[in-house]
């Protein structure tokens, strides 16, 4: 297997770029090259998608994925766009993080709006099932708990297991849920926008560490090189096909857990077929909330996400993490 790379933090972290000037914020990730194609991100908001009684806004909800699905996928109708997601007799996955607790987690409102448009697109509800680690954790964190076989399932991989073998590549060798393997051909990512103590920001490429049997193995240096390698396994790059990442309630210091003092309402989601186009996004939000807090940047506290880096490079070419070919499209829904 191989092991990280012999350079050091800081001689890497000079190679890092200044950019991210469409999210107005600074950024230092260094890139790999790309193809001149750009990657679409798209950061859509809805001030008013909290309701009175604190919790998300049903309609709401579900106009902020349509406008954000229809610019993803440029098309005004939201039931066109999914249809570019999924095709006819396909199992969905979403694969959700509940880690964070009720506080910080994919929220069930926004998960019943992708599983309502799904089907709206031709999806039959047996054939998506919504997971996470743990079934209990997904009860806990406000998830109805299902395992009807004739509607959408939310059941976590303790229901199901692990493959005995080990899925490798480069510095991952893990067991990997038997609900991913076997249970889907489309893996949709709803990863959470928020801090992570080791590897700066975890949103969608470290949203892996919940299909595998030993995460705890792979958090050694920033996670470097564990999770770009890990986003590197067929069963994984071969199925994830789009990412909608939470950002309603987002944690900007103090993660992966909820800590109220940390936390701030959004109002947003963001969506993108590029998982690290995405991550570089929403690393360069919580760099600005940081900065409008007092806080020191991740690089100054020596915890840059240096995983972005490795994800695009040449290596493994998950995605782009350089700012000029990203494409952030804002949109204001509401």
């Amino acid at each position: 297997m191989t092991k990280p790379s012999d350079t050091s933090r800081r001689d890497f972290l000079k190679t890092f770029l200044v950019g991210a000037a469409a999210l107005g914020a600074s950024g230092t990730l260094a890139h790999a090259e790309e193809p001149a194609a750009k990657s679409r991100v798209v950061l859509a908001r809805d001030g008013n998608v909290f309701g009175a009684d604190g919790a998300l806004d049903h309609g709401r909800t579900l106009n902020l994925l349509d406008r954000a699905m229809e610019a993803m996928y440029e098309l005004s109708d939201p039931v066109a766009a999914w249809k570019k997601v999924i095709r006819p007799g396909e199992r969905v996955s979403l694969k959700v993080n509940v880690l964070g607790g009720k506080g910080l987690r994919s929220n069930p409102m926004l998960v019943d709006a992708i599983c309502e448009r799904l089907q709206g697109a031709g999806v039959r509800a047996r054939d998506i099932i919504v997971w996470d680690r743990d079934t209990d954790e997904l009860e806990r964190t406000g998830f109805r708990v299902s395992d009807d076989p004739n509607k959408v399932r939310i059941l976590g991989t303790d229901r199901f297991g692990f493959e005995d073998e080990h899925s490798t590549h480069g510095s991952v060798a893990s067991r990997l849920s038997k609900i991913l393997t076997r249970e889907c051909d489309v893996m949709i990512n709803v990863p959470v926008l928020k801090d992570h103590e080791g590897a700066g920001v975890t949103v969608a490429l470290k949203n892996m560490y919940g299909v595998i049997h030993n995460p705890n193995k792979m958090h050694p240096n920033n996670c470097n090189p564990y999770i770009a390698d890990l986003n590197m396994l067929p069963e994984v790059r071969g199925k994830m096909r789009l990412t909608i990442c939470d950002a309603t309630t987002a944690g900007y210091e103090g993660g992966p857990g909820y800590k109220p003092q940390f936390a701030w309402k959004a109002n947003s989601i963001l969506v993108s077929r590029d998982p690290v186009a995405l991550d570089y996004s929403a690393w360069q939000i919580i760099e600005r909330k940081r900065a409008e807090k007092g806080l020191k940047s991740l690089e100054a506290e020596k915890r840059a996400p240096i995983h972005i880096v490795t994800a695009a490079d040449a290596q493994h070419r998950l995605g782009t993490n350089d700012p000029n070919r990203i494409n952030v499209v804002e949109v204001v829904a509401g």
